[in-house]
């Protein structure tokens, strides 16, 4: 089977159970939220725990916004809320059913499509003025597709928001983590399809989590480059509460913010 086809198949049923479990990113935004967002006062992630500057989105009234691979009921419904037209796009059902949810509650509209992230030939080209991608591109085997997807939906103009899982996260034993030894144990090109026993693959598939692909810095931010991208922010985030790693190294995940050049050739 081909290698990409067999982890996103995978992914979206995992995700799926992740709904079911009530993982954080599952987990629908209340009423409040909403009401806040309406009011000019919200913030929303693309990466664990820092909020993405207000600054990077602009005035988001009229705008047309994909969240891609960005469903669980959280940033599309805020987005939504605060004046633009969003659209979800997602390769779990369960998970765009949250945003459903919301939308329903809410009276908000949201567009809801299900498709793979390295895939949006249902959009034409330059759709939408903004894209709001989380760190959700570890969960396919190949980042570049996206950018290059990313890129031709995108109106000259426009932006990307990204948030970039750091690779070296993936290279230490998960085992020793626990007891907090950071200890190397895999080398990149790292995936866990190809880089675990099937023993340790078991600690993931087991308990129904998704699995990952640890991209490089350079298919990754390289990658937004090489199709057309200019970078204009960056910021580094730590994971949540507790991660050993965090304590060495803050910038375990990355928010960047690229301009995709008007006709012109300027941003």
């Amino acid at each position: 089977m081909n290698p990409g086809v067999e982890l996103r198949d995978y992914n979206r049923e995992a995700w799926n159970r992740q709904v079911a479990k009530g993982d954080r990113w599952t987990l629908p935004v209340g009423p409040e939220v909403i009401a806040a967002a309406r009011r000019g006062e919200w913030s929303v992630v693309l990466t664990p725990r820092k909020p993405v500057p207000r600054a990077w989105f602009g005035d988001l009234t009229a705008k047309d916004v994909l969240g891609l691979a960005s469903a669980g009921g959280q940033q599309g419904p805020v987005l939504a809320a605060a004046g633009a037209r969003v659209t979800v796009f997602d390769n779990s059902p369960s998970q765009l059913d949250q945003d459903r949810k919301v939308a329903e509650r809410e009276g908000l509209s949201i567009r809801l499509v299900e498709g793979d992230m390295r895939d949006l030939s249902v959009f034409a080209d330059e759709s939408f003025d903004l894209i709001f991608h989380p760190c959700s591109n570890s969960f396919v085997d190949d980042v570049r597709p996206v950018w290059r997807e990313a890129f031709r939906v995108l109106r000259p103009g426009g932006v990307l928001l990204s948030g970039l899982s750091n690779p070296v996260t993936f290279l230490f034993d998960p085992e020793l983590e626990k007891q907090g030894v950071l200890q190397l144990k895999y080398r990149m090109p790292y995936s866990d399809l190809t880089s675990l026993t099937d023993e340790e693959r078991r600690r993931y598939t087991d308990a129904g989590e998704p699995l990952c692909v640890a991209h490089s810095l350079e298919d990754q931010l390289g990658g937004q480059l090489e199709v057309g991208f200019l970078l204009a922010g960056f910021y580094e985030d730590k994971h949540v509460e507790g991660d050993r790693l965090s304590e060495y190294l803050p910038g375990l995940f990355f928010g960047t913010r690229a301009l995709k050049p008007s006709k012109g050739g300027a941003p």
